[in-house]
């Protein structure tokens, strides 16, 4: 009796470890089923960048929006239908995400080498990554094994993306929701390092706030009226925009963030050390964005049999 009852539990625990396994993303495991994967992507990805860097920034932001919503499942990658409404057009992504086209041919050259194999959440975080190297910045083992949602959800994204008009317990708050410290979101903010911004999502930053830089403020006013001229673009770093630096917390020192959100993160408030040790410790800032964009992808995957692989990033098979 004492035996079976032993037998019994180990079986439990064996069951237990393999599903525990089984939601375990791993930088290894399409190594035998697309050995050729990074191989694969990389090559479109520095296409897509070398025909306009803005394009890295843009990449790496489908990872950010995609896992602040659900998880990192592909959700955001999603076409609305008839009958589906997908994340695209929630407030912080209508007109302000793009590159999807890029996806869609990294999937069709993912495709050809491996049919049917590899997850679009995947590709979004192979992406991110890939994007962050070529213009510059650090290196690190993606995480992989996420499956394809088959369904979205607008309200999230309308609700968990922060804001461009956040004010840092805001920010703290959003980035604790989705299990990521005050610490996380200072390192991850740091992709605004490279990238740029319209008018419409900075105005009241260079209008209403006190704590900006008259210059630079002056310099922003120029090609961003109050009443005109939504779409035109800024840089997000003033100094090096196609570069993944640590030039992005040298501005916030200098109250040259173009963001409210940005500036809030230097504002006598308690992330202000953090931002200044970032400044002068370029390879510490590095290390603490790889720690904390592999602890973000790590957010609600979906593995083993739940979700699917799409065929199609756009649409559900």
């Amino acid at each position: 009796m004492a035996s079976s009852l032993r037998h019994s539990a180990n079986i439990a625990l064996f069951l237990l470890f393999s599903l525990a396994s089984a939601a375990q993303l791993d930088p290894n495991f399409y190594s035998c089923s697309c050995p050729n994967l990074f191989s694969t992507i990389k090559p479109v990805v520095q296409s897509a960048i070398s025909k306009e860097k803005r394009m890295g920034a843009s990449l790496l932001r489908l990872f950010f929006h995609d896992c602040f919503v659900n998880g990192c499942d592909g959700s955001l990658l999603l076409d609305d239908t008839p009958n589906f409404t997908g994340e695209k057009n929630a407030v912080p992504n209508n007109q302000s995400v793009r590159g999807f086209d890029v996806i869609d041919k990294i999937k069709a050259a993912v495709e050809k080498a491996c049919p049917g194999v590899v997850s679009c959440a995947d590709i979004l975080a192979i992406t991110a990554r890939d994007s962050v190297v070529i213009l510059g910045g650090p290196n690190w083992n993606v995480k992989l094994g996420r499956r394809d949602a088959r369904t979205a959800s607008l309200s999230a994204a309308n609700t968990n993306i922060p804001p461009p008009t956040s004010n840092l317990s805001k920010l703290i708050s959003s980035f604790s929701a989705q299990g990521l410290s005050a610490k996380h979101m200072v390192a991850l903010s740091g992709a605004h390092t490279i990238g740029q911004a319209r008018c419409t999502i900075f105005r009241a930053r260079i209008y209403n706030d006190s704590n900006i830089d008259s210059s630079f403020d002056q310099l922003r006013k120029s090609n961003c009226p109050q009443s005109s001229g939504d779409a035109n673009l800024a840089p997000l770093d003033l100094q090096t925009p196609t570069s993944f630096d640590n030039n992005y917390y040298k501005n916030l020192l200098s109250l040259k963030g173009l963001l409210h959100s940005d500036q809030q993160l230097f504002n006598k408030g308690s992330t202000d050390s953090q931002v200044r040790k970032y400044a002068n410790k370029p390879n510490k800032f590095n290390s603490d964005f790889v720690a904390a964009i592999i602890k973000m992808g790590d957010i609600s995957p979906l593995t083993g049999s739940k979700g699917e692989i799409r065929k199609n990033c756009r649409k559900i098979n």
